[in-house]
């Protein structure tokens, strides 16, 4: 078993990598502030997972309440959350009570958004079954859900007491969920490891074909990546990047999101794409080659993704674009690349460049 600790000071907790960890209800039960424990699923991982996790809670003298949502980016908002809240006050959970999110990234963020304001916040444990969220949405502290202006616009940062990345759980994976994983692992190998996005250029035909071994490497490098950034800027206030430059392509690709309705495109699918678009201006500003961003095009490629955008119009994407969090006093921050290997926010990319480089990455 591989342990990380992602360092908040007396917020600290540790992400633990192996086969199995769905087993090891030990590690579950030393977190628990009460013998109560509400699971939050949904109707894909639910069948696969929930009861032999649920069963083995109970035999250890855990009281457990299962909360099982309907499976989709579509059904993270308001209406969804009040799911949760509503069952938790069914069971008459209290704050003792840890709430666990047992999916992916949409199960996590609703999960998490939750706990952080059922009765003012209560403890929350992640246990990532999708290789996106193993590798980032389960790590960092970041809840929410979407509203149908932008993604990820109502939320709030809540830390989990313990992740647990069972990898057994990426062989049920569709391919599709799959390959959107892999892009937010050539994600850390473009802003912050070069040295990983060789790794990654010689291995993901391995990561494709689900090799153990090279998934745990790749995800134990990734969350390696992740906890230090988070440890360094929690919250995303850093005026250097910090925290924002997890953000790579995010920005492009969340007005893909929104503007073909969530859930038409995966998340990782619809980054992949972004990432090209943030490497085609990255290119067009000067910072990196032509061969830069044909290299980062055609990574993502081999790892089954797109690496052209919807043809949505660019004035579409602008306007998509202008909803993001990460504009301050109205001035559109974007995460570039000054090489491969080094990501910057920066807010001086003139209109029509942004425009050309979507243009010139996009279907139509």
């Amino acid at each position: 078993m591989r342990q990380l600790i992602v360092s908040l000071a007396d917020r600290s907790y540790p992400i633990l990598i192996a086969s199995g960890l769905l087993a090891r209800v030990d590690l579950i039960v030393e977190k628990l502030s009460s013998r109560h424990v509400a699971i939050v699923s949904n109707d894909t991982v639910a069948p696969l997972y929930l009861k032999p996790l649920s069963d083995k809670l109970r035999d250890a003298g855990v009281k457990v309440t299962e909360i099982i949502l309907a499976d989709g980016e579509k059904y993270k908002n308001s209406a969804t959350l009040g799911q949760i809240y509503d069952a938790l006050l069914e069971a008459r959970c209290d704050r003792g009570t840890t709430l666990i999110a047992l999916g992916g990234g949409v199960v996590g963020d609703l999960a998490g958004y939750a706990a952080a304001t059922y009765q003012r916040g209560i403890p929350f444990i992640q246990i990532p079954t999708t290789l996106l969220s193993q590798v980032d949405s389960s790590v960092g502290g970041k809840t929410g859900i979407n509203h149908p202006l932008g993604k990820n616009m109502i939320g709030a940062f809540w830390q989990p007491q313990l992740v647990l990345a069972d990898t057994d759980t990426i062989s049920t994976l569709p391919g599709r969920e799959l390959s959107a994983g892999l892009a937010e692992i050539i994600k850390y190998g473009l802003i912050r490891d070069a040295e990983f996005l060789i790794w990654l250029e010689s291995n993901v035909e391995q990561l494709v074909a689900r090799d153990s071994a090279a998934l745990s490497y790749a995800i134990e490098c990734s969350c390696t990546n992740k906890a230090e950034v988070v440890a360094g800027d929690e919250r995303e206030t850093s005026k250097e990047g910090g925290r924002a430059l997890l953000n790579l392509g995010h920005t492009f690709g969340h007005a893909i999101e929104t503007g073909l309705g969530y859930g038409v495109w995966l998340h990782g699918e619809a980054v992949a794409a972004g990432m090209v678009m943030a490497a085609e201006l990255s290119c067009r500003l000067g910072w990196i080659s032509r061969d830069d961003v044909s290299r980062t095009a055609h990574l993502l490629k081999r790892a089954g993704l797109p690496v052209r955008g919807p043809a949505l119009g660019v004035e579409r994407y602008w306007e998509m674009m202008g909803h993001d969090k990460k504009v301050i006093a109205g001035a559109l921050r974007l995460v570039l690349l000054k090489h491969i290997g080094e990501a910057v926010t920066w807010e001086g990319a003139p209109k029509e460049d942004v425009l050309a480089a979507i243009a010139a990455c996009c279907d139509g």
